[in-house]
């Protein structure tokens, strides 16, 4: 049973989201205050971590940012901030999703489903511990064990991200837009989401360092390719 914690200080929101996700077959623990879902995450992270933003004793967006320098658990955002920029700067801080209040339950299980479907799913078995060459570099891509290093170091992405490289991967030397890259990792596709494709990329690009933008070009216009070439020894 995958466990989630939900840290939101309305009483009623709390609870309501809390009995509608165990209703969905999950378990939950409940927070108040980010300081108690702090404690909590130290003493066992949980498989998904729903966060509302402004809480009484913190800012959600500086606790995910804390975060995710020590965890890479999915992170949805639940908030009354619905302007773009928060949006933008909530996916730029790690975030996953982004549900803006008021909204339906249902739709926030489902947002959970579908980052769960993501995560577990087996897509690319012929994947499986490849290598991919670029000029002097070498990335290894593991799809089962989620695995992904760069000249022998480990890099850590988040849920979104990792699905989001898996794609590129998956679809090495050609074109992909931002539309796909939407309906393939988030499983929804609005044209307002592009820039959140533009931010994940741009997280992604970082973590891989200073090469990172010829391993992920953009294609101005379009969207991104990988650029990566598989060895003769992984395709063999």
């Amino acid at each position: 049973m995958k466990h989630l914690y939900v840290v939101e200080d309305h009483d009623a929101i709390r609870d309501s989201v809390a009995q509608y996700l165990e209703l969905s077959g999950y378990k939950v623990s409940k927070y108040a205050q980010i300081h108690d879902a702090a404690t909590g995450i130290s003493q066992k992270a949980p498989d998904l971590l729903i966060q509302d933003i402004m809480m009484p004793d913190g800012d959600g967006f500086s606790f995910v940012k804390a975060l995710r320098t020590q965890y890479s658990f999915p992170v949805i955002f639940m908030t009354a901030r619905g302007e773009e920029s928060d949006r933008i700067m909530g996916f730029e801080l790690g975030g996953d999703d982004y549900i803006v209040k008021p909204f339906s339950p249902k739709e926030l299980v489902l947002r959970v489903e579908a980052i769960f479907r993501r995560m577990d799913a087996r897509e690319l078995p012929k994947k499986h511990g490849s290598e991919w060459k670029l000029e002097e570099s070498t990335l290894l891509f593991d799809e089962l064990s989620h695995g992904f290093s760069l000249d022998g170091q480990d890099i850590n992405l988040t849920a979104a991200e990792w699905r989001i490289i898996s794609h590129l991967i998956e679809n090495a030397g050609n074109l992909v837009s931002r539309s796909q890259i939407l309906e393939a990792c988030f499983d929804y596709s609005f044209e307002s989401y592009d820039r959140i494709v533009d931010t994940h990329i741009k997280n992604i690009r970082a973590k891989i360092g200073s090469n990172g933008t010829n391993w992920i070009e953009t294609v101005r216009g379009y969207g991104y390719r990988f650029s990566g070439v598989l060895t003769e020894a992984a395709q063999a």
